[in-house]
This record gives C-alpha cells, sequence and structure tokens, in this order.
C-alpha cells in the first residue's frame, strides 16, 4: 500500500466521521484520476430512508456522467468500507478501474454480530463475487480500528 493510497482513505475516514456526525450511517468514499486527483467525494446519506444513497453509487453514478470510459478504468475509488453488492455492480457496470478500502463486510458484518446489531437485508458479498473484473484491495489492517471506532459509535458500542 502506497502513501497516496493511505491519504486517500483517510480521506474516506473523514467523510465517514461527516457522516456519523450529521446521524448517518459512517462511510465515506474519494474518486481519484491516474493522476492522485480527487475527483468526487460523498458520503453516506440514508438516514432518511433511501438506503441507495451509498457514496460508492453516487461516485459510479458521477463518473458515467462526466468521464470518459477510458478515464474510468483508469480512477480509483477509495472508500472506508466495502462496496455493497449493489455499489460493487454499479462499480463494475460503469467500467471503474481499481477499489482500496479501509475494512472489510466481513470485519463490519463480524462487529455488527458482535453488537447484538440484526444482519443488514442484503448478502454482503466480496466485491469479487459480484465485479469479478475489478481488482480490490483491502482491508487496510491499520486503519481497521479507526472504522470499528466509527461504527461503534453508530451504536453506542465504543
Amino acid at each position: 500500500m502506497e502513501s497516496r493510497d493511505l491519504h486517500h482513505l483517510e480521506r474516506c475516514l473523514d467523510l465517514a466521521a461527516e457522516a456519523l456526525t450529521d446521524g448517518d450511517e459512517p462511510f465515506g468514499s474519494v474518486l481519484v484520476d491516474a493522476a492522485g486527483t480527487e475527483l468526487f467525494a460523498d458520503r453516506n446519506r440514508v438516514k432518511d430512508g433511501d438506503h441507495t444513497r451509498h457514496p460508492e453509487f453516487a461516485i459510479a453514478r458521477w463518473a458515467a456522467a462526466n468521464l470518459s470510459p477510458a478515464d474510468r478504468a483508469a480512477a480509483t475509488v477509495y472508500t472506508s468500507g466495502e462496496h455493497c453488492p449493489m455499489c460493487a455492480a454499479a462499480h463494475g457496470w460503469v467500467g471503474l478501474g481499481r477499489i482500496v478500502y479501509a475494512a472489510s463486510s466481513a470485519q463490519l458484518a463480524g462487529w455488527l454480530a458482535e453488537w447484538g446489531v440484526p444482519p443488514a437485508p442484503v448478502a454482503a458479498l466480496p466485491i469479487g463475487q459480484v465485479a469479478p473484473g475489478v481488482p480490490v484491495e483491502g482491508p487496510v489492517p491499520e486503519l481497521a480500528e479507526r472504522v470499528r471506532r466509527l461504527h461503534a459509535a453508530r451504536f453506542d458500542r465504543a
């Protein structure tokens, strides 16, 4: 993992913390071009009931509207948590490149089970099962505890 990757993941965790402060689920993501320039950033916005408002899904829609297929393929999506199946599918359909995530869906599912939180209504499939052609890196052990603390705070399990 390069220092530039860690820098972008730290930005994702800051966005996740911003989401949590706003009463939302703590997820944040950024889209970065091949030169390392941040093109688009977002955080979870599901608190009002639209559970499709994940930042990774917003990135896929923005990229489809604003980038050429070649630029999408050369881009990297950094995210605090591994894409859910909906977001992994959107990523694959739009033709985005590499994904780098701080914590895996399996890690999150384990933490939620440990805290007695009911599972999500959608299976936590690894990205590779949904979008097998997408290069994926993660989880990042040195960031996992910070992600865990964000989710723990959401459920008052800190």
